[in-house]
């Protein structure tokens, strides 16, 4: 399937996504200026187009497979390098720094995107599949009116996995460091360090297939522009302070699908429990034994999720 569009044309490495072969890359610019880049895996025909928002650190590629089941059950998949990481426009000198100046930027690349979708010829009803970070962005653009008819939320970012206490302590050093001119230092603990290791599978946060960790890490050693290190103060201070509004939000009224694995430990179940929990026409799912990126965990995970989202989304159509 050819898709025309006026959109330039951006790289895409599909030796390492192994998603479907018909995939289209192209830059699109924000409102405010940063440059992104969206990837667009056509199904033909289309029973509808999943918006796919990733998460912190994340980029395209890393999707490739999660579209090849997508699109082979006949929906087209559209997702986005938010600003600052993958092949979009980094936002400080240091590339390695995971920044934004407000959360609420993000919401400029959800527009960008839609119109993409847009200009793409993509077929609707749309749908949305968000992970981790991406949950965040992702839950707002519902509240700002998304038009999706469904979403599907996978270990969302609603927020972060750190003890009580040391909340306010992460906020004061964020306003601390805009009033000192230190926003952009890596947070207290976090560094520009983006190496991989085959042999820290064990201690990996991210998923419990092997085969899927390593598929990430050939990725970046592949294409070590795609990679992105720790997050800026700024970042921290930002993402606090927006999951925190979310969580004071009434839930939208939207059908909703939530998967969160027993073995999270990057985001804070506590919030996501508490948000599903309040979300009339919203499920949660709790995964044994997965870790924080169930849409790579082991093939029955995926399987099972593959089935119910699709049922889900079929049953969404009005």
């Amino acid at each position: 399937m050819t898709v025309a569009t006026a959109l330039p044309p951006a790289p895409f490495y599909a030796e390492v996504a192994q998603g479907p072969k018909d995939v289209v890359a192209h830059w699109i610019t924000a409102a405010d200026g940063p440059r992104l880049r969206v990837v667009y895996w056509p199904a033909e025909p289309a029973k509808g187009t999943i918006l796919l928002f990733p998460g912190r650190t994340e980029y395209a590629e890393k999707y490739g497979q999660t579209a090849r089941d997508y699109v082979s059950n006949g929906y087209s998949v559209l997702t986005i390098d938010w600003r600052g990481q993958g092949l979009a426009a980094r936002l400080v000198p240091d590339v390695a720094k995971g920044h934004v100046h407000k959360f609420r930027d993000y919401q400029h690349d959800v527009h960008a995107m839609v119109a993409a979708a847009r200009d793409l010829g993509a077929t609707a009803p749309f749908f949305l599949i968000a992970h981790s970070m991406g949950g965040a962005i992702g839950l707002r653009a519902l509240h700002d009116g998304l038009p999706v008819q469904a979403a599907v939320f996978s270990a969302p970012m609603w927020g972060i996995n750190m003890h009580p206490a040391l909340r306010p302590a992460a906020l004061a050093i964020g306003v601390i460091s805009q009033l000192t001119g230190r926003s952009q230092n890596f947070a207290p603990g976090q560094s520009g360090d983006m190496h991989f290791d085959f042999d820290n599978f064990d201690a990996n946060s991210l998923t419990s297939d092997r085969e899927a960790y390593a598929a990430m890490i050939r990725q970046l050693q592949a294409h070590p522009a795609l990679a992105l290190g720790g997050p800026t103060v700024q970042w921290v201070y930002s993402a606090l302070r927006e999951t925190r509004r979310l969580a004071a939000m009434t839930p939208p009224k939207l059908p909703c699908l939530t998967y969160l694995g027993t073995e999270e430990s990057i985001v804070d179940p506590a919030r996501i429990h508490s948000i599903m929990s309040r979300w009339k026409g919203g499920t949660l799912h709790m995964l044994t034994g997965a870790r924080h990126e169930v849409l790579m965990e082991t093939p029955p995970i995926r399987a099972k999720i593959l089935t119910e989202t699709c049922a889900f989304f079929g049953k969404s159509h009005y």
